[in-house]
Order: C-alpha cells, then sequence, then structure tokens
C-alpha cells in the first residue's frame, strides 16, 4: 500500500517563518512536503506514521522561509553589466539603447541563463523579466527567455514588454530600437495565447508590459491595457522612478505618472509599477484605492540616483508591494536577496529613520510581497498547507550568522546566507549553494561569450 502514496519530503528541526498572515514562526519545527506542494508546516518534529518519506533531512542550524518573489527584472541586461556606471536613468538609458538594440536570440538565451541561475542560487524560486527590446530580425527573444525558465526549473512571470515611441516622436529609445503598434499588440498577444498558463501550480505566465511613459505611446498603454484585461492577464510597466520622467509627463501629457496612468486604464489590482520612487500622497492613495501594486528596486535606485520611494508610506496605506533586482545593468549583483538587506537599510535614511521597515516587513516585501504583486498569493509567498512547494532553507550557523540569535534578523541583516536546499515546485534546484539543474560554470562562459559578441556587434554598427 505504502508504494501508491505519494512522495514525501521531510524537513525537521530548523527554525520557520511562515510569513502566514499571522507572521507564524517556530523555533523548532518542520515542513511536509507531497510532490509539489506542502502537506503540513507546525512545530516540533514532522508527524509519525508518514508513507513514502523518499528524503528527510536535518534542519538544526537553519531557517526555512518561503521562496523569495522577483517582481521586476530585465535579464538581457546580464552582458552589459559594469557600463555607464556614474549616470542617471536618462543618461544610462541613451548611452545603453544603442547596444541592447543589437541583441538577438542567442544572446538573450544565454542572459537569462545567467540572470535566472544568479536568482536562483540565492533563493527565489519565482522570477519575473520584463523584455521590451525586440529588434528586427532577433528571433524568438521572449520564447529564449521562457526556454531558460524552463531549463533551470524556475517559476516564471515573462511580461512581454514593447516601445513603440522612438526619438523622432520624442522619446528615448533610437527608431530602430522600437516596433509599431499594430506589431506590438499582435505579438503580445500571440505570446499570451501561446505561453501563458493560469491554472494552479503553473510555472509559467504572461503578462502585458509596455515599457515606460517614455518610451510608449499613449495609445499603446491604453490598447495594452484593453488587451489584458480582455485576455485575463496582468499589466506590468515603470512608474515614477525619476524626477526627470515626473517632467517628462507633466511637459507631454500636461499631468503626472499616476493621473497619466489613470487616464490610460493603467491602475487596478490587476497592474503592478516598477519604483514609484516620486509618488506624493495623492499618488499613494491611488494606488491603495485601487489595490495598484509596486516592485520596489532598492539596489537599482541607489544606482541610478533615482531616490527612495516610500516604502513605509505605501505599506501603511495598503499597496502591494514587492520586491526587484531590476536589470543587471543597474544592479550588478543580480541577486534578491541582497535586496531584502537594502529594502531595510536604505528606507531608514528616509522620514521614517529607524522605524521604516524591520526584519520581517523586510522578509514579506521578498516572499509574500511578490506573490501579492503578481497575483499569486493562493499559491505562493508562505509556508502554509496546501499551497506549493516553493521553499528555501537557509544555513544560519556558520561564521556569518552563528552570533545572531533571531534568524530572521541573521537572514535580512547578516551577510548572504548559504542556500543547503532550494525547492521550486517540490524539486530540489539548489543544493549546498549550487544549482543541480544546470552548471554554473557552463553558464558564466556563455555568458561572457555572449557579452563580448554583443559588444563587439554593437560597436560595428557605430
Amino acid at each position: 500500500m505504502a508504494g501508491n502514496a505519494p512522495e514525501r519530503i521531510v524537513i525537521e528541526n530548523c527554525a520557520i517563518a511562515t510569513v502566514d498572515a499571522n507572521d507564524t514562526e517556530y523555533a523548532a519545527g518542520h515542513v511536509v512536503v507531497t510532490g509539489n506542494v506542502i502537506e503540513s508546516v507546525g512545530a516540533g518534529a514532522a508527524p509519525a506514521g508518514l508513507e513514502n518519506v523518499v528524503r528527510r533531512i536535518d534542519g538544526s542550524g537553519h531557517l526555512a522561509t518561503p521562496g523569495l518573489v522577483n517582481t521586476h527584472h530585465h535579464f538581457y541586461q546580464w552582458l552589459t553589466r559594469g557600463l555607464a556606471q556614474d549616470a542617471n536613468l536618462f543618461d544610462w538609458l541613451v548611452a545603453l539603447y544603442p547596444t541592447w538594440a543589437r541583441i538577438d536570440e542567442e544572446m538573450v538565451h544565454s542572459a537569462a541563463q545567467g540572470s535566472l541561475a544568479m536568482m536562483a542560487r540565492g533563493g527565489v524560486t519565482t522570477a519575473m523579466d520584463h523584455h521590451y527590446v525586440f529588434p528586427r530580425g532577433g528571433g524568438d527573444l521572449l520564447g529564449a527567455e521562457i526556454r531558460a525558465a524552463a531549463e533551470l526549473g524556475v517559476r516564471f512571470t515573462a511580461a512581454r514588454g514593447s516601445m513603440d515611441r522612438g526619438a523622432s516622436d520624442g522619446g528615448l529609445p533610437p527608431d530602430f530600437a522600437v516596433e509599431t503598434l499594430d506589431g506590438i499588440l499582435e505579438a503580445t498577444e500571440a505570446a499570451v495565447d501561446t505561453h501563458h498558463d493560469g491554472s494552479f501550480g503553473s510555472m509559467l505566465h504572461i503578462a502585458v508590459a509596455p515599457c515606460s511613459p517614455f518610451s510608449v505611446s499613449t495609445e499603446l498603454m491604453r490598447e495594452g491595457a484593453e488587451l489584458a484585461r480582455r485576455k485575463g492577464v496582468r499589466l506590468h510597466t515603470h512608474g515614477s522612478e525619476t524626477v526627470e520622467e515626473e517632467k517628462f509627463c507633466h511637459e507631454l501629457f500636461g499631468m503626472g505618472p499616476t493621473d497619466y496612468f489613470e487616464s490610460t486604464g493603467w491602475l487596478g489590482d490587476d497592474v503592478w509599477m516598477a519604483h514609484c520612487v516620486h509618488m506624493n500622497d495623492s499618488d499613494i492613495a491611488a494606488f491603495a484605492r485601487s489595490g495598484t501594486g509596486v516592485a520596489h528596486c532598492p539596489s537599482s535606485n541607489a544606482r541610478l540616483a533615482a531616490g527612495i520611494a516610500r516604502v513605509p508610506d505605501m505599506l501603511a496605506a495598503g499597496v502591494p508591494v514587492g520586491l526587484g533586482v531590476d536589470g543587471t545593468a543597474s544592479n550588478e549583483s543580480g541577486e534578491l536577496h541582497t535586496e531584502l538587506r537594502n529594502a531595510l537599510l536604505i528606507n531608514r535614511l528616509g522620514a521614517h529613520r529607524e522605524r521604516a521597515l524591520n526584519a520581517r516587513q523586510a522578509l514579506r516585501l521578498g516572499t509574500y510581497g511578490g506573490a501579492q504583486v503578481l497575483g499569486r498569493t493562493a499559491e505562493i509567498g508562505s509556508l502554509e498547507a496546501g499551497k506549493l512547494a516553493d521553499l528555501v532553507l537557509w544555513k544560519l550557523d556558520g561564521l556569518g550568522h552563528s552570533t545572531i540569535a533571531d534568524p530572521v534578523a541573521a537572514l535580512v541583516l547578516g551577510a548572504a546566507a548559504p542556500i543547503t536546499l532550494s525547492l521550486i515546485n517540490g524539486r530540489a534546484v539548489v543544493e549546498d549553494g549550487r544549482l543541480t539543474t544546470a552548471d554554473e560554470d557552463t553558464i558564466a562562459r556563455g555568458t561572457r561569450d555572449q557579452a563580448r559578441r554583443l559588444a563587439q556587434v554593437a560597436a560595428d554598427a557605430s
């Protein structure tokens, strides 16, 4: 009879931060995984008499948390890290758009492998990417990312981005880097029809994601929102990232970014925006009222001198907030677990000072908050029976953490914690700090070669 029982993984003797609605924690507890679902979480040892336990893990000295959820990224930028080091957003974009406009399918697949591998081995179990550069003749760039996520076994939201406002129309990207409105809508709808899986446990979602107010026409914003809602998928874009963007919106549209988004149908509980650094009280109230989410990217905001987002005020108002790596051309580490610490530290430099965020709020941003903005709280973001088995076992008894008695504080405030095990959909994707689904050295060599090839192609074209 035991052979007919579902296969189980049992983790015991670890501290557990469930990040459930009550922030339930256990100093020493257990997690039982059945297939791709969490069967039970609780204090003490796992229930006796479990059948078909294929693996039993002693988690002593570890903290179990939900897997981290990344809510904003640009995978292709893995190939252009370390450039335009001292620029603000607009100058950085102008410097890099000519290179980005030369990417192709092989480059994007390699860059996606590098981005996903770095995140996965740092505790990310659900990744998201906002890809909006589609050069003519570049191949199936969105498909290249989707293929890389499937190869590594990472849960993925692919946001089909777009730009149709080139330099000749007052936008920032060069004209050869943008698409036509009709072409964008057709390709985006095809991406949803071909790839989106809205079922419970899905490994792949598609979102509709025009790039930003300064690279997209008003027609694309409106028709993109209509397309997304007709197809029942989520909407994503950049918003209120810099003072330059605020000025751009007032000059071009006669209103600030939030009012512009509302006028084009881009506020709602099916929408999330990246950055949202420059938000006044009225903007925050509009996001809270409509349920619009935010992808907070503290390292990228600092790298590009964009400013400090008002995350404590957003949370107090009830705005859903998750964390984002952002593209690795503006956050060269490419890791989300460092954003837990940076979110806490950078927000304490703002008006709320030491009361801005605490360690548990930072962990919630990186887990449940991310699930909120991606619309997946019924499946991921907390360790609860019936949810998907996306979880991370962090080793906290080593040199970097052993004298910090509070395991959540050790994870958030301490050095980057080693990962003993990361499960995605019940499958071990990281073991003892190394990927199990791909060879990291092979990926590193491939991305290096593709970065050099992109640099040469861009130089030849200039």
